[in-house]
């Protein structure tokens, strides 16, 4: 689709943040690695890539991938826009969904990413809304008052 080339720009601009949270981004597409070249080597002043992402696209041609993570819509046969955060222990984190006109947004990846990472090292959760340097939650009844207090 005409949204597929700007999320796939996107997270390629971004790489630089991922590697910076050890996270290593992979591109999967139920395109042929044939149309896959084909958009490298189209302008992106004509909806093409224009070179290389920084990160690696998949052919999932036989959409097995797609099928398998649960996005592939089987009548007409196309994945909705799916993305997995998955953790270093092969865990799912997080999981979103977006129907086929509406891109994925590559700063919330990013967030959650942080988000989780920070839950992880730090034991505390994070509130909604939550970003960087912003308050978080200590998980248990007496100590989770301080946030709650801070910010009512």
């Amino acid at each position: 689709t005409f949204v597929c080339p700007t999320e796939l720009l996107a997270f390629s601009e971004k790489i630089p943040e991922f590697k910076a949270l050890n996270t290593e981004v992979i591109g999967v597409s139920t395109d042929s690695h044939f149309s896959h070249l084909a958009w490298i080597n189209t302008p992106r002043k004509q909806g093409g890539l224009g070179g290389d992402l920084g990160y690696a696209l998949l052919s999932d041609f036989n959409k097995q991938i797609a099928s398998k993570y649960g996005v592939l819509l089987e009548e007409p046969g196309v994945a909705l826009r799916g993305l997995f955060i998955i953790d270093k222990e092969g865990i799912l984190r997080q999981l979103t969904v977006n129907d086929l006109p509406v891109g994925r947004s590559v700063e919330e990846t990013l967030r959650l990413i942080k988000a989780f990472q920070f839950v992880e090292k730090h034991g505390e959760v994070c509130p909604a809304n939550w970003q960087p340097e912003s308050k978080t939650i200590k998980p248990n009844p007496k100590d989770s008052k301080e946030y709650f207090e801070s910010v009512n």
